[in-house]
C-alpha cells in the first residue's frame, strides 16, 4: 500500500480562505473544520458565528443538529451486536418486528390508483443498513407512496420507537425489498431492532456501548442541560426548513422518539472520536468497539453490479461515483482529485464528513446551513485534496 500524502502548508490556507469567504460574504453564519491524518489535527478551525442574532461566535464546544449524520452512528450500534452474534444481516426484520412479516408493496395500478402486491422476499437487516427496504420517506419525491407517508400522521403525538415503527409498518413499501436504494426511514427501524434485541433505549444501547466509552459526551436525542441550549448553532435567518425533515420538527427538543436515522445533536470533538475509530478500523485508545473485518464490510460497495439494485438518477444521493455500503456512501471511482475508497456520509442541516483510509485521514465540517450544505461540501473537498501531495 502506498503511502499516504502530506498536506501543504499552502493547500491548508486555501482550505481556510474558502470557508472564511463564505463567512465573510454572509453565504453561512460559521462553521467548524477538522482535518485529522495520522490521529492528529492537521487543520482546526473555527469560522463565523455559531447564532448570528447573537452574535455568539463559533467554538469547538457548540452543538449541531446532526440530521442524517445520526444514521451511521445507529448502523455502527447495529453491526456492534452483529459481532456479538445477536444480530445476523440477512435476518428478515419481521424476526424482529413482526408486523413486517405482512407489510405489502405499493404499485401503480392501470386506472391511476395504488395496488398492492405481496413481498418477493423478507426485508432483511442488510436492507436496512444499505436503504433497500422499500421503506421510503414522504417528504420529498411525489409518488403514491410517499403521498401515503407524508398523511400518514407518522409523528403525531411523539410516538416512540416502537408505536412509530408499528405506524410505519401499516404503509406499503415503495418498491420489492432488494430492488432500489431508497432514502427513508430504513434506519430508524433499525435503532428498533437494536431495542428489542438489547432490550434498552435506542439511546440507553449507544450511550452504554459507543458514546459513553469514546468519549461523545454532548451526542444525545436533544439538549437536555438547558445551561447548554445558547451552545446549539442557529442558521441564517430564512436559511431553514419550511416543513418537518424526516419527521424531525426542532431537533434540539425533547421527544420520545429517538430517531436513529436523523435525531441526534452533538459537537465536532464527539463525531471526531467516532470518525478516528472508524478510520483505525474499529479500534481507539485501547479498545475495540468493532472487528476489523466488520468496518472493512461496512465501507465497502453494496449495491454494486450483480445485487440486483437499482438507483434512481433523480433520488441517488451518493452521486454516481459511489456505491453504498452499510451506513455509508463509498466512492468506488475516482472522480478527479477525489479518490476511490473514501467513505462518507451528511446531514441535511450542514454537517459532512469524509473518511480517507489510503490518507489515514478523515475531515468533519459543521455548520447549520441547508442552502449552502452541497457547494460547500463539494468545494472544500476538492481544495482538500488538491492540498495532498506525495
Amino acid at each position: 500500500m502506498p503511502l499516504a500524502r502530506s498536506f501543504t502548508a499552502a493547500g491548508l490556507a486555501r482550505v481556510s480562505a474558502f470557508l472564511g469567504g463564505e463567512v465573510a460574504a454572509g453565504r453561512i453564519p460559521g462553521a467548524i473544520l477538522l482535518i485529522q491524518q495520522h490521529g492528529k489535527p492537521v487543520l482546526s478551525e473555527t469560522f463565523g458565528l455559531r447564532n448570528a442574532r447573537t452574535a455568539q461566535p463559533m467554538t469547538e464546544d457548540t452543538i449541531f443538529r446532526l440530521y442524517s449524520m445520526s444514521k451511521p452512528i445507529t448502523s455502527v450500534a447495529a453491526m456492534m451486536l452483529v459481532d456479538d452474534g445477536k444480530l445476523v444481516l440477512d435476518d428478515a426484520v419481521a424476526k424482529y418486528i413482526p408486523a413486517f412479516a405482512d407489510v405489502q408493496v405499493g404499485v401503480p395500478a392501470a386506472d391511476g390508483k395504488l395496488a398492492l402486491q405481496p413481498l418477493t422476499r423478507p426485508i432483511t437487516v442488510r436492507d436496512l443498513l444499505r436503504h433497500t427496504s422499500g421503506i421510503t420517506y414522504g417528504f420529498y419525491g411525489d409518488s403514491h407512496v410517499r403521498r401515503l407517508y407524508a398523511q400518514a400522521g407518522l409523528f403525531d403525538g411523539d410516538p416512540d420507537n416502537a408505536e412509530f415503527v408499528a405506524r410505519l409498518a401499516r404503509l406499503p413499501l415503495a418498491e420489492q425489498p432488494g430492488t432500489l436504494w431508497d432514502y427513508g426511514h430504513s434506519t430508524d427501524v433499525l435503532g428498533r431492532v437494536i431495542e428489542v434485541i438489547s432490550g434498552l433505549s435506542l439511546y440507553q444501547f449507544e450511550k452504554q456501548r459507543l458514546l459513553d466509552p469514546l468519549g461523545m459526551r454532548d451526542t444525545a436525542f436533544f439538549v437536555a442541560d438547558e445551561a447548554k441550549r445558547p451552545l446549539i448553532a442557529e442558521p441564517l435567518p430564512g436559511d431553514w426548513f419550511d416543513r418537518p425533515v424526516a419527521g424531525i420538527t426542532e431537533a434540539t427538543a425533547p421527544r420520545r422518539w429517538e430517531s436513529g436515522g436523523a435525531g441526534m445533536v452533538g459537537t465536532i470533538r464527539d463525531y471526531a472520536r467516532f470518525a478516528q475509530m472508524l478510520l483505525n478500523g474499529g479500534e481507539l485508545d485501547g479498545r475495540r468497539y468493532l472487528r476489523r473485518e466488520t468496518v472493512a464490510l461496512m465501507a465497502s460497495e453494496q449495491i454494486g453490479e450483480g445485487s440486483g439494485v437499482m438507483k434512481d438518477p433523480g433520488f441517488y444521493f451518493p452521486g454516481r461515483d459511489s456505491g453504498f455500503g452499510l451506513g455509508f456512501a463509498v466512492r468506488t471511482v475516482a472522480n478527479g482529485p477525489l479518490p476511490a475508497g473514501e467513505f462518507r456520509w451528511d446531514g441535511v442541516a450542514g454537517t459532512f464528513f469524509f473518511i480517507d483510509p489510503a490518507d489515514d485521514m478523515f475531515v468533519i465540517c459543521m455548520m447549520q446551513s441547508p442552502a449552502q450544505r452541497g457547494p460547500i461540501e463539494d468545494e472544500l473537498k476538492q481544495l482538500v485534496y488538491t492540498a495532498l501531495v506525495r
